[in-house]
């Protein structure tokens, strides 16, 4: 038995082309290769597991993180457009390091005179700009930004030496920080407020000329403790503008002065909410506490247009506590209309906020907070239920950022009040997607200054999901369209950048200082990318699983690429380095095609191929066990036999050989395959992926297989898979649904053209 099997096994190998013989080395071998196979593990890429960061992707049992307390007192200058404050940081140390100085951000810096960030970009003269972003290229004199630093003191009131690098200062200690102490200081600093409408900015002023007013949305406003921790040690990496944030956690005291008629809202809980609040509206506000279903008006539209009028002389003060943020932001203006909607996570309520002026109506009453709401409950159905008090939306012309609990929203309508359909999506997503913001990375606090894409592409990911489900709550708000019209996130968005030109092009895994297209790289590419991973490659179940296992692990912490790479597969017990590789660490491109289907006969006796091969060999037929052998149409052997009118098809002989192996119980269970397909699959792009393809037949049935990505492991340009089928098959199409973001289909499918005769039948008989 094992000689006989034995005998086939080495007959097998002879019809492939092999035998147990080696071959006679060859006088001339090709060099050797470092593996490049394309399913080997990430090993070089990534970093050694540690004690601070586990090899599942979860935080080490040593993890740490540092701790910045602030308390903050801040006047608001409306007459001035200045904000003046002072800051006392208590910082704590965590680390198992001594610390000999510290590292704070000055972002404010990027807008001063002698910044350097307006240099560092090349180019020409281009061939239109638009008018304001014109005359503040060269007609404007240079703003005089940045940060005035008073002082730098200890308790004692003692100065504190410090340096100024840029955007970032360095102050030097007296003795170390040793590990587990804390330090605290005081800093005393004003800054002259930018135009966030004609100079940009992810924060400043409008100024309203009609009625002579301002709307303020703040951030950046103060010296924040840079993060300190066991991946970069100090991230004092310039703020040159793209690049966002890495910040630490901590509570936030923060007390803001403005004038007596303006509306604030920010980070945190209003501590002194009936000193601030009217009778009216602290009714208002407690009608809206139990308001699950719609929001109440805290400060009506002709409020306030009364209220724009007014130029008080006198002063407020709103105070504002935070606990566990990285980040505080606030919004001050008396033309704000202002609502609020109560949402309930378990036993906790959390209010749903929207400012804006009368400039956002009627479309920010419409829409804004209904956005808010479906927002936290999209994502935290995906994550985490939404751990802080409130989400504000604070409409601003131009804008799109967010801070924790905050964030300011474009879309305004027409001066009559009207809009278009372009509006009002481009409005409701930027709110989704900055309201999002607070999930990634308020709370799974990544380092936005390294890696852009770990909250532009995961929040860019979740808000597709979110649009979607706003599209199924609101129908009335996306008719007569039955579906959302997202921006990003399905594959059919992405091809026209995956195929574009490669010296414009970098990897989802690079700084976002140095891409060429940030919208693109950061934002749309990973977010397909997930999109994909969730739907066509892991499947929902396991993505979403895996998902929340590292939303949760890193809540309030962290995390680093790694963390997130390494936490996917580890909960969903899927491999996807060759996933995390090809979409994040390289430019390569999904492009599978069809490259030929051949049909085959089956016959008992060896076709002229194999009897060369075997003459070859000096073997004979009688040397071979039974075996079954395919003649492909239209070869030597197909030919030969219709001219003596026999066709190839399972021969009488054949047939006895197969079935004499099987009971009579199984014969009558077994498909009898009258057509036999061999399938080749090329693959022009260097992205692997599971293989999706349809078959049709010409009865007008098909059947969808998916392959998994896998297949393509031991061959990365072709693979043949073959078809056996009582039916005839008419088509063969990869990809039928663009799952893939395949940048070209022009190959998927055949026959190529349908002018193919079969085909043509196959069509109208389907179309009958």
């Amino acid at each position: 038995m094992i000689q006989y099997r034995h005998l086939i096994l080495s007959a097998l190998f002879l019809l492939s082309g092999l035998s147990f013989a080696q071959e006679a080395k060859k006088e001339e071998r090709e060099l050797g290769h470092l593996n490049t196979n394309k399913f080997r593990q990430l090993y070089q890429e990534f970093s050694t597991p540690n004690q601070y960061r586990a090899a599942s992707g979860a935080p080490g049992h040593a993890y740490y993180q540092q701790k910045a307390d602030y308390k903050i007192n801040l006047e608001l200058d409306d007459k001035q457009q200045k904000i003046f404050g002072q800051e006392t940081i208590t910082y704590t140390n965590n680390s198992p390091d001594d610390l000999e100085y510290l590292w704070l951000q000055l972002d404010q810096n990027i807008r001063a005179k002698d910044s350097k960030s307006p240099l560092r970009n090349g180019g020409g003269v281009p061939a239109a700009d638009q008018p304001s972003a014109f005359v503040g290229k060269h007609f404007n004199a240079p703003f005089e930004g940045g940060f005035n630093i008073e002082y730098v003191k200890d308790t004692d009131g003692k100065g504190l030496k410090y340096v100024i690098n840029q955007t970032m200062m360095r102050i030097d200690l007296p003795k170390a920080l040793k590990a587990g102490d804390k330090v605290s200081f005081s800093i005393k600093w004003w800054y002259n407020i930018n135009d966030h409408v004609n100079q940009r900015g992810r924060s400043g002023y409008e100024y309203f000329e009609k009625d002579d007013n301002y709307a303020y949305v703040i951030a950046q406003f103060f010296p924040r403790m840079c993060v300190y921790n066991d991946v970069e040690g100090w991230q004092n990496y310039q703020f040159w503008g793209n690049g966002e944030f890495a910040l630490v956690f901590g509570d936030y005291d923060v007390n803001i002065t403005v004038p007596a008629d303006h509306i604030v809202d920010g980070t945190g809980e209003l501590q002194n909410r009936k000193e601030v609040f009217s009778k009216t509206m602290m009714n208002r506000y407690n009608q809206a506490r139990k308001s699950f279903d719609k929001p109440v008006m805290i400060v009506t539209q002709a409020e306030a247009e009364a209220n724009e009028k007014s130029r008080s002389t006198e002063k407020k003060t709103w105070k504002f506590s935070a606990k566990n943020v990285r980040d505080f932001g606030f919004t001050s203006s008396r033309k704000y209309i202002w609502d609020m909607q109560a949402v309930k996570f378990g036993e906790r309520t959390v209010m749903a906020v929207s400012l804006y002026p009368k400039e956002g109506n009627p479309l920010w009453e419409e829409y804004s907070t209904k956005a808010v709401v479906s927002t936290l409950k999209s994502y935290s159905d995906k994550t985490f239920d939404y751990p802080y008090p409130k989400a504000i939306s604070v409409h601003a012309k131009n804008q799109g950022m967010e801070y924790p609990m905050i964030c300011w929203n474009y879309g305004r309508p027409n001066e009559d009040g009207t809009y278009s359909d372009r509006t009002k999506y481009g409005m409701i997503s930027v709110i989704i997607h900055e309201v999002g913001h607070n999930f990634f990375p308020m709370i799974v606090n990544s380092d936005e200054r390294q890696w852009g894409w770990m909250d532009e592409g995961l929040d860019t990911f979740m808000q597709y999901i979110a649009e979607q489900e706003f599209g199924e709550w609101f129908p009335e708000a996306i008719a007569p369209n039955k579906k959302y019209p997202s921006r990003r996130g399905a594959p059919s968005k992405i091809v026209n950048y995956m195929k574009g030109d490669q010296s414009f092009i970098i990897p989802i895994m690079a700084n976002p200082e140095n891409v060429f297209q940030l919208g693109n790289n950061a934002y749309g590419k990973p977010a397909t990318a997930l999109n994909i991973l969730r739907e066509t490659v892991m499947g929902k179940e396991l993505f979403d699983h895996a998902f929340k296992t590292y939303s949760k692990r890193w809540m309030f912490k962290h995390p680093s690429p790694e963390d997130f790479f390494r936490t996917m597969e580890d909960a969903s017990g899927v491999d996807l380095d060759w996933y995390w590789r090809g979409w994040f660490y390289s430019t390569d491109y999904v492009d599978i095609g069809v490259k030929g289907v051949k049909k085959f006969y089956v016959s008992s006796k060896p076709t002229a191929k194999v009897k060369k091969m075997m003459e070859a060999r000096g073997m004979k037929e009688s040397d071979l066990p039974p075996l079954v052998y395919m003649a492909e149409e239209g070869s030597e052997d197909y030919s030969r036999k219709l001219k003596k009118g026999s066709a190839i098809d399972n021969s009488s002989s054949l047939k006895e050989y197969l079935m004499d192996n099987f009971t009579a119980e199984e014969r009558a269970t077994m498909l009898t395959p009258k057509f036999f397909y061999e399938i080749e699959f090329n693959k022009p792009g260097g992205l692997v992926m599971p293989l999706i393809v349809e078959y049709k037949y010409i009865d007008g049935t098909s059947e969808k297989v998916t392959y998994p990505a896998q297949v393509w492991r031991k061959n990365d340009n072709e693979v043949k898979k073959v078809i056996a089928s009582e039916k005839e098959l008419v088509s063969v199409t990869v990809d039928p649904d663009l799952e893939t973001a395949d940048i070209d289909v022009t190959n998927n499918s055949w026959p190529k053209e349908e002018k193919d005769s079969k085909f043509k039948n196959f069509k109208d008989k389907v179309k009958g």
